[in-house]
């Protein structure tokens, strides 16, 4: 049996789970949404065998979506890139700082974070700072 297995990407341009699932909704009409990178995940199996994108605002790791399939897209420059394409639930999670980085990075079952208890999903996002202040402290 496949371990599944995550990605953790930064979310640019959305400051909130709440923006960037407002963002996915009008852009993919609620339907699966997709990001495509330049670099192909070479653990394909362990993503697909039930991993999510776990997204990083402002320096904070607050959310994930579980991934349901790859696909080869091509620019109009030629080059093969990976479109990841997602749930379109966005699953609130508890907040965990991360250092920028570029790209996407692999993350273990066991080093992600685990999603908020039922009914604090809605909860409105407290600011970056904050939420990062609190995680480095330990509370969520």
């Amino acid at each position: 049996m496949t371990q599944a297995l995550n990605l953790m990407k930064l979310c640019v341009g959305c400051d909130s789970p709440a923006e960037l699932a407002a963002w996915q909704s009008d852009r993919w009409n609620g339907g699966p949404a997709r990001h495509v990178t330049r670099m192909w995940p070479k653990r394909e199996a362990e993503i697909l065998a039930g991993g999510s994108i776990y997204w990083v605002f402002k320096g904070v790791m607050q959310a994930r979506q579980r991934l349901i399939a790859l696909e080869e897209v091509q620019g109009e420059d030629g080059i093969r890139r990976c479109a990841l394409v997602m749930e379109p639930r966005m699953i609130r999670t508890a907040a965990v700082p991360r250092r920028p980085f570029q790209g996407w990075r692999y993350l273990t079952a066991h080093d992600a974070p685990p999603d908020l208890p039922e009914g604090r999903e809605e909860e409105t996002t407290l600011p970056p700072d904050i939420a990062r202040a609190l995680a480095e402290m330990g509370l969520r």
